[in-house]
């Protein structure tokens, strides 16, 4: 191939990506992960529910924290299949002031989410919403579906259905909110 032709392809190639917005570990993670970034600042609502241990957890124990609240349950395969790469970002970020917080919609309750937990290992906090109460709080209407909250205290950010949580979008978007 002459030296020409060699030219020609590679101004050909970086004519494409520039077009594209740059390679792919380069774009918006909002916009890479289809996140729903709210216009308008919404305060997240408080609340406190019944964990599997027999204790509770309290939204407002994680202020000053970047706390992602996902709405699972035990019977949802989109639920079950990103739960392994929410631990692994929970592990990740948690020194760095990540909460993973999931909300269980189980109606069943500890019965069935206590044995889930165990055997997927899962160590970060869980909620019983056995009648959709903080559900409703945060109008979810699938399943899974989690909000970012910031570290004001502010749901920033809102995905519908599963997403690549331990991928590079994820890992650019959470240590840019954890500076």
């Amino acid at each position: 191939m002459s030296g020409r032709a060699v030219a020609a392809i590679l101004v050909l190639a970086l004519l494409a990506v520039v077009s594209l917005g740059g390679p792919v570990g380069a774009q918006n993670p909002v916009k890479a992960l289809d996140l729903i970034k709210l216009q308008r600042v919404q305060q997240a609502k408080d609340f406190e529910t019944p964990a599997p241990d027999g204790g509770s957890v309290k939204l407002s124990d994680f202020r000053g924290k970047v706390v992602f609240l996902n709405f699972w349950a035990t019977w949802c395969p989109p639920c079950k299949e990103e739960m392994p790469a929410m631990e692994r970002l929970y592990r990740k970020y948690k020194a760095q002031g990540l909460v993973v917080l999931a909300i269980s919609m189980d109606s069943e309750g500890a019965s069935v989410v206590d044995p889930f937990v165990k055997q997927h290992a899962l160590t970060f906090p869980i909620g019983l919403d056995r009648k959709g109460a903080v559900a409703g709080l945060y109008g979810v209407r699938a399943l899974p579906s989690t909000m970012i909250i910031d570290r004001q205290g502010n749901v920033s950010l809102i995905a519908m259905g599963p997403r690549e949580w331990d991928g590079k979008a994820a890992h650019s978007l959470f240590e840019s909110m954890l500076r």
